[in-house]
């Protein structure tokens, strides 16, 4: 990460040196305590997993890490991102405190496969099922290939993730067990919430061989909320008579993110063995999904109309370091933003936004086949189907607050005057109403329905319906001659598919009150908002007070909301408008891909030396769909642009074992990644708000190609104990990146410091300044002048562009892996109850250097900063990350805590609806601060039977700040995500 601070440098460095120094002499310890072991000791629970997970990795011939399952439904998480923050060289992100988001390497690119076959995503990307929607409590093991083998699926830069479920003729006895669990959230009002999970599986001798059959699924109901306020400084101002060219404010947000969770999963297999050299499968994966987002947006609209009339009170001061240009600024602190009826007599205002951004999935997979066997040949044979049809419903709404102690504005707005109060001091980002004010409204005015009216309703229903086909069959040929040991071969043929279809209308963006209903019409929808938002840290200063369209209401009866606010705008007058769902042709998309993969891989193992090397060809054809202009009908016709590819993936892993506690590996290999269908269709989405760029796709993107390169060392001193030091280097080409054309940016010369853009009447619709005409635009601060005084209400303006392409350069990234496994059990006969205690560390140090993409200043970035372009590189990328966990494991106690460290990143996830396009960050990707978090668990067993366990996510309550432009800059972004405690039973018997 460029920009960072020596001392945090120097911090990191010796954390990482006290760790390896702890390692080496619990290691030698370890070690030398072997000889004192005079019987075997079987072992259970969280020691037990581990020394199965090293057992799997120790033998792989390719890097391979692996997670098992202490029991069943009983991996170290309840979230399977945060499972896999257990493994060197992950990362991940969360979304209202849920982990959503795998970085393997440093990298989002990688896939998901559950028992070996492609699933299907509920979007448009292409890494695989999402990890929210799967309950960690169905799966048995983790495994995440680092270094791929030639038979090894193609299409991850990072790693693969195999999701393994139980297998019932592995069972030993009868599998009978069950787990209830309520989960409660910190800053959630929501009760506490139940899941349930239970497996039953056996094998059984039958005439016809062995039998084997297991099912597991899981209920779960779960609340994850996260507070998001905003602020944009992002524009110059100077007050006269005082300070000059200071970023004032911008824009203010008050968010809050509610997500319930409803999880239904699903997983069974059926195994039959004829004989033993013959066996057959059936596995059944089904998910349903329903995540209901309660969200509400508190805007501070219009107060940059003060920014050059109204100094702050305090300021703080923030450094850009932008393409090897340092500038710096004072910037708003504290104030207050008070209305001058004389200059507007509309603006500051505010709006109360209700959303309800929802996501509804169902994935269905189905994998048959079956393998026979002797001593020379192995022959298999597989199909796999995976399925994943999304609806994404959502009924937003807008209303404005009219405030009684400010005069109507005199041109019929819908917006009026309302003081403002912020404090954005120790990243809080903190605003409220200025109760001080003269024009300030009362709490009753905030909470009285005939004080608002609506601005506008935005409902869609989008559907997304995905799908892979796959066929393999493999033979493996053993030879045992000449140091080889067999021949492996196989054809895999897989055809994915992909189809959205974007379902939308709007009512409203009105901005005459003549033309918005007031909020009596419609008071039977209208509850007071939640009052907790001070819970995230103690904050005093919030509004607190306010009403919304009831999201509840609005997401389990859209049609009867609907047809409320629909008699509202009837029995107001105004503008005749009713809601119309249908299909925008403009982002429909459907893409077929075939893929056809063939590979040939050589295994071979002599003394000290083992290991495979192979290649694997790849040929794939696409067909993407979308509608073309209007012909000569005055029709829509779907038309199709075709393309397609070719690799040759070569792969090559070597282990040298010098003595049976040692191995080191070696692994070289070629892979590539594909795009996203969401950048390969030819559709594009125009968005009612001025800063939105349209984003348009590219059919012709090639994907991305990787060469990695691995070197490792691992020390097995003890069953469940491990350390081990590697490192790994990629050569990235044609990395996927997003190209922009901004449109014009004209100074107004009504307002200083002001801009407009090109529309009708002064470019037209063609944009001679560059960007595209948007047509749905409902102008704020852009809005041409030229309208003033016409009496036509603009509608539709020039915006920016943007639409992915491929690096032209190469990206080099490369990184240092320690990890620590170990335990104290071997010294219990001098350390008695503390032989329980273990520790598990790992610690990934990264970097990256080249390519050629760019992000370049423009919009306010721009006038702002000037005329800068810095390298983007490569995103949600940390270059230190640590983990630490400590445990204990004794006398029926099961405890477990886990600290995370995470360096800065940058990223383009942030909240509050803002966009790179010219405003809200300068242009550029922001960058999230260096952050921490603390889980932890404690279990009991009751018997031999009974298990009774107490979990805790996010201890702290650690925040996550994202700062604009670099790291020094001004704090734009803050997210408070909650704590989750979840309390448990489980029966085994």
């Amino acid at each position: 990460m460029r920009n960072r601070k020596p001392e945090s440098f120097q911090r990191k460095r010796l954390t990482t040196a006290v760790m390896i120094a702890a390692s080496t002499v619990l290691a030698a310890a370890q070690a030398s305590a072997q000889d004192d072991v005079l019987e075997e000791v079987v072992v259970t629970g969280i020691r037990a997993s581990l020394e199965s997970a090293l057992n799997q990795k120790r033998a792989a011939d390719n890097l391979t890490e692996v997670i098992m399952a202490e029991d069943i439904g009983k991996l170290p998480d309840q979230n399977l991102a945060e499972v896999l923050e257990n493994i060197t060289g992950v990362q991940i992100t969360r979304t209202a405190g849920i982990g959503t988001g795998v970085q393997i390497r440093g990298t989002n690119a990688n896939k998901v496969l559950i028992n070996g076959a492609d699933t299907a995503s509920a979007g448009g990307g292409r890494s695989g099922i999402n990890f929210e929607d799967i309950n960690a409590s169905i799966i048995a093991g983790v495994e995440v290939t680092k270094a791929s083998e030639a038979k090894t699926i193609e299409g991850s830069v990072g790693g693969t993730v195999n999701l393994v479920t139980i297998r019932p003729l592995q069972l030993d006895d009868t599998l009978v067990s069950a787990r209830l669990q309520y989960e409660d959230s910190s800053l959630s009002q929501a009760s506490a919430k139940p899941r349930f999970s239970g497996a039953y599986g056996d094998n059984w001798k039958v005439g016809g061989g062995e039998l084997g059959f297991v099912i597991s699924g899981s209920y779960t109901e779960q609340a994850a909320l996260s507070f998001r306020p905003r602020t944009d400084r992002d524009n110059l101002s100077s007050v006269d008579g005082g300070p000059q060219d200071f970023l004032g404010i911008q824009f203010l947000l008050q968010e809050q993110e509610a997500d319930i969770y409803e999880t239904t999963n699903i997983a069974s297999t059926l195994e039959w063995a004829p004989s033993e050299n013959l066996k057959f499968f059936l596995d059944v994966n089904y998910i349903d999904q329903q995540r209901s987002r309660e969200q509400y947006r508190l805007q501070a609209s219009g107060v940059s109309f003060a920014r050059n009339l109204q100094a702050p009170d305090t300021f703080e001061q923030v450094t850009f370091d932008i393409g090897g240009q340092v500038q710096t600024f004072p910037a708003a602190l504290t104030g207050t933003i008070e209305p001058n009826l004389g200059v507007d007599d509309d603006d500051p205002n505010l709006r109360f936004s209700s959303e309800t951004n929802s996501r509804e999935t169902e994935n269905q997979m189905i994998r048959l086949g079956g393998e026979w066997s002797d001593d020379t040949w192995t022959v298999s044979a597989e199909y796999a189907s995976s399925s994943a049809d999304t609806t994404t419903p959502s009924f937003n709404t807008t209303l404005n607050f009219i405030n009684p102690n400010c005069p109507l504005d005199s041109g019929g707005s819908n917006d009026n005057c309302v003081p403002f109060i912020y404090d954005l001091r120790g990243d809080s980002l903190s605003f409220g109403i200025n109760f001080d004010s003269p024009f300030a409204p009362t709490v009753a005015d905030l909470t009285n329905p005939a004080n608002v009216v609506l601005d506008q309703v935005d409902v869609s229903r989008n559907t997304q319906e995905n799908a892979d086909d796959a066929f393999r069959f493999d033979v493996s040929y053993n030879v045992d001659n000449w140091g080889i040991t067999s021949f492996d071969a196989g054809l895999r043929y897989n055809e994915t598919t992909s189809k959205f279809n974007a379902i939308r209308d709007r009512i409203g963006g009105f901005s005459k009150m003549v033309d918005s209903p007031n909020g009596l019409l419609f008071e039977e929808l209208l509850v007071r908002g939640p009052t907790n938002y001070g819970d995230s840290d103690g904050r005093e200063l919030f509004i607190e007070n306010f009403l919304l369209v009831d999201p509840k209401r609005s997401f389990e009866d859209p049609e009867g909301t609907l047809a409320i606010l629909e008699a509202a705008l009837i029995a107001h007058g105004g503008k005749d408008q009713t809601l119309d769902l249908s299909s925008d042709l403009n982002q429909f998309y459907d893409i077929d891909e075939e893929t056809t993969a063939l590979y040939a891989q050589a295994n071979f193992e002599s003394g000290m030396l083992r290991g495979n090397i192979g290649v694997r060809y790849v040929d794939t054809s696409i067909d993407s769909r979308g509608y073309g202009p209007e012909g000569a009908s005055g029709e829509r016709e779907l038309q199709t642009t075709s393309g397609g590819y070719s690799f040759l993936l070569p792969r090559l892993n070597l282990v040298f074992s010098p003595t049976d506690d040692v191995q080191i590996r070696f692994g070289i290999g070629k892979d590539l990644r594909r795009p996203n269908f969401t950048d390969l269709n030819t559709g594009f989405q125009f968005n009612t708000s001025e800063n939105a760029a349209v984003a348009l796709g590219n059919p012709g993107l090639a994907p991305e190609e990787v060469v990695s390169w691995d070197l490792s060392t691992e020390y097995y001193f003890a069953p469940a104990s491990v350390v081990s030091i590697g490192y790994f280097h990629k050569e990235r080409t044609n990395i996927f990146g997003s190209d922009f054309e901004g449109a014009l940016l004209i100074p107004n010369p009504d307002q200083e410091g002001l801009f407009y853009r090109e529309s009708e009447l002064t470019g037209g619709t063609t944009c001679p300044g560059g960007g595209v005409f948007n047509p749905q635009v409902q102008p704020n601060v852009l809005g041409d002048p030229a309208y003033a005084g016409t009496g036509v209400e603009q509608v539709g303006m020039c915006v920016d562009i943007t639409r992915p392409g491929n690096d032209s350069a190469t990206t080099t990234q490369q990184g240092i892996e320690i990890a620590f496994q170990g335990d104290l059990s071997s010294f219990e006969d001098r350390l008695g109850w503390a032989s329980g205690f273990g520790v598990i560390a790992n610690y990934t140090m990264q970097d990256f250097s080249g390519g050629a993409i760019e992000d370049c200043t423009s919009g306010r970035g721009l006038s702002v900063l000037g005329a800068l372009c810095e390298p983007r590189g490569l995103l949600d990328f940390s270059e230190d990350a640590y983990n630490f966990t400590l445990f204990y494991e004794k006398y029926d106690i099961s405890a477990r805590m886990r600290y995370t460290w995470r360096d800065d990143f940058r990223t383009q996830d942030y909240a509050g609806g803002a966009n790179s396009s010219g405003s809200s960050t300068f242009s550029f990707p922001v960058v999230t601060k260096a952050r921490s978090q603390l889980n932890a668990s404690i279990g009991y067993a009751v018997g031999d039977n009974f298990n009774v366990v107490l979990e805790a996510i996010n201890l702290t309550e650690e925040k996550i700040v994202q700062r604009c432009g670099s790291i020094e800059g001004p704090t734009c972004f803050v997210g408070y995500p909650d704590r989750r405690i979840t309390l448990g039973v489980s029966y085994r018997m």
